[in-house]
């Protein structure tokens, strides 16, 4: 057989102007009070005071935007072969001259990161079909005005107004569809070494109130990417709940270098080597029939057990490794020694098993055709 990150809380402490009235029991905290005029200058003022609200450990971990989830460092590879993927197929879709960079990658939940999105801002959400769960791509305005200017011939130099934030035309959101479908067939390529995933657009809306794709506590990775294109910055974001990349979490959480996505072939070649000339134990199984437990406790020396096989008949064996099927024969014998031989094979033919992965289907139960 072959064989979390800390949380961060943020220090709180009373500002200058602070007011910490310690009665003994309890604290009371007022951090606005400001010098007021007094309705009548003869009359005692008052001032009131607010007692300070303690959260318990759970209620601080629920209320924080960021989580402590298992790290997964093969994301920023594949993010990086993202990229690469990503900066060629957009200066062929705009023919200019495109630069994209990861900006940030991080854990937080989904609730805490929708919440802080502008306005004005589209979101494309897509589906993962061989992971049955969603994902997001968010494109700020900067970005989806610098794109469809320029598809539309204009000059992707041009300085936007900042007061231009009027919603999409039906026109240029067929050509922010156009680059979504973009971006969601590299980063199925992206996603190649660790699984074949085909990332299919659904739909896009204007509005963040009908871009969930999970729960909002659920935690989520929101990947950040800067786009320059000719002089001019735009940003795109994924963002994958955690559900989602379940199915490849085990490959997701490994250490590796290079494309090879932690394959080592020497070192792969060697372990499917000595594996080849690891020594098995083949039991040969006769016959088998079903005795009632009482009969076996019975059975003393010299007790004689009838099996269903005929003395004409050949005899028809099943040769097995640790319990599994692994060929069907006939018992014979050459000169004086008995002989088995092989009428079926259960197992794949020995060219199949190239990787150490194939070796894995030896301990599956196979079935005889």
């Amino acid at each position: 057989m072959l064989d979390e990150e800390d949380q961060f809380t943020p220090d709180i402490s009373l500002d200058s102007g602070d007011i910490k009235l310690d009665t003994g029991d309890e604290h009371y905290v007022n951090s606005s009070l400001k010098p007021t005029p007094l309705e009548n200058p003869l009359t005692e003022s008052s001032v009131s005071v607010s007692p300070l609200q303690e959260e318990s450990g759970l209620e601080s971990i629920i209320k924080t935007g960021f989580v402590a989830y298992e790290r997964m460092p093969m994301l920023e590879n594949i993010f990086d072969r993202f990229i690469r993927f990503w900066t060629s197929t957009l200066r062929s879709f705009t023919n200019d001259d495109v630069d994209v960079e990861l900006k940030s990658m991080q854990s937080l939940r989904f609730g805490s990161y929708i919440d802080d999105v502008p306005k004005k801002t589209v979101f494309a959400i897509f589906k993962a079909k061989e992971w049955n769960n969603l994902g997001l791509l968010v494109l700020d305005t900067d970005l989806t005005y610098v794109i469809t200017d320029i598809l539309m011939g204009g000059q992707s130099s041009f300085q936007r107004e900042s007061s231009d934030d009027r919603q999409p035309t039906a026109l240029e959101r067929t050509l922010i569809d156009k680059l979504v479908m973009l971006v969601l067939a590299d980063l199925s390529e992206a996603f190649s070494p660790v699984g074949d995933v085909s990332l299919s657009f659904e739909r896009v809306e204007l509005s963040a109130n009908f871009a969930v794709i999970t729960r909002p506590l659920n935690a989520v990775i929101a990947t950040q990417f800067s786009i320059e294109i000719n002089g001019q910055r735009g940003n795109l974001s994924v963002v994958i709940p955690y559900a989602t990349l379940e199915p490849v979490r085990d490959k997701l959480s490994q250490q590796f270098l290079g494309e090879s996505v932690g394959h080592d072939s020497v070192w792969e070649d060697h372990l499917i080597k000595e594996i080849m000339e690891t020594n098995v134990t083949i039991s040969t199984v006769f016959e088998e029939a079903f005795i009632p437990l009482s009969k076996i406790l019975s059975l003393q020396k010299g007790s004689v057990l009838k099996l269903p096989h005929k003395k004409e008949a050949p005899y028809r064996v099943r040769l097995e490794c640790d319990g599994k099927p692994m060929f069907y024969g006939t018992l014979g014998k050459i000169k004086d020694t008995q002989v088995v031989r092989i009428d079926q094979r259960l197992i794949p033919p020995a060219d199949d098993f190239k990787t150490i992965e194939d070796f894995g289907v030896l301990s599956q139960q196979f079935v005889p055709q």
